[in-house]
């Protein structure tokens, strides 16, 4: 199993919890210094190996591939957000926009496309995604191109989905829900340890059904 993005908070919890359920994993870092991940590798008496993946970069997907070239993976799961606060789009400049976008949509998208390879025939494919991409529950607004951003991502991965219409392989698009993060914030009602057992359920029990469906980490469907 794979998990991009897990040096730290959901990222990080979804390794340790897969850890805990026996399973072997990989977990991707951004850079060379030390973080959580390294630690609870430590930890994992040889279950949990760490990889340098910039998710933003094509070289950098690319050498990950390389990297796993002759690896089967059972799970694939893309963890990666940042925001950039509650502003109205009249206030965002371009490169923040950019930024947020490239981040939230393109850059999971371009790593599910570069990963696929090494995914089983049967296994599955995982990106978290918000319920702050659902068109249907935007009735009160703010966090634009949050928002806007984890929108595309559901976009695109109905796209891939339609590309790969014939493909045994579930694709999730996981909301955890809203967990206490840095992008969260404190206020957030759920903790990492609430939030991420119940995607690893989520994800578990889709094992082996094909096609996209939009869920929560209860396992309930998220509306478009």
């Amino acid at each position: 199993m794979l998990v991009v993005g897990a040096s730290r908070t959901i990222g990080l919890g979804l390794a340790e919890q897969l850890l805990r359920r026996g399973w072997t994993v990989i977990g991707t870092v951004r850079g060379t210094a030390r973080t959580a991940l390294h630690d609870l590798a430590d930890r994992s008496d040889g279950r949990l190996t760490v990889e340098r993946l910039e998710m933003t970069d094509a070289d950098s997907r690319a050498a990950l591939r390389d990297t796993l070239a002759g690896t089967t993976l059972d799970l694939l799961l893309v963890s990666a957000a940042i925001t950039n606060g509650d502003q109205p789009i009249g206030d965002v400049d371009e490169a923040t926009f950019t930024q947020v976008m490239t981040v939230n949509a393109y850059a999971p998208l371009r790593v599910v496309e570069t990963l696929l390879p090494l995914v089983s025939p049967t296994g599955t494919i995982g990106v978290l995604s918000s319920s702050q991409g659902s068109l249907t529950l935007n009735t009160r607004g703010g966090h634009e191109v949050y928002r806007a951003s984890k929108s595309a991502l559901n976009q695109l991965m109905r796209s891939f989905a339609a590309r790969h219409a014939g493909d045994a392989r579930p694709l999730l698009l996981l909301n955890p829900g809203w967990v206490r993060t840095e992008l969260g914030g404190p206020e957030a009602p759920l903790s990492i340890d609430q939030s991420v057992p119940g995607v690893i359920d989520t994800v578990l029990a889709q094992h082996g059904t094909p096609g996209l469906r939009f869920l929560d980490h209860r396992g309930q469907t998220v509306p478009w």
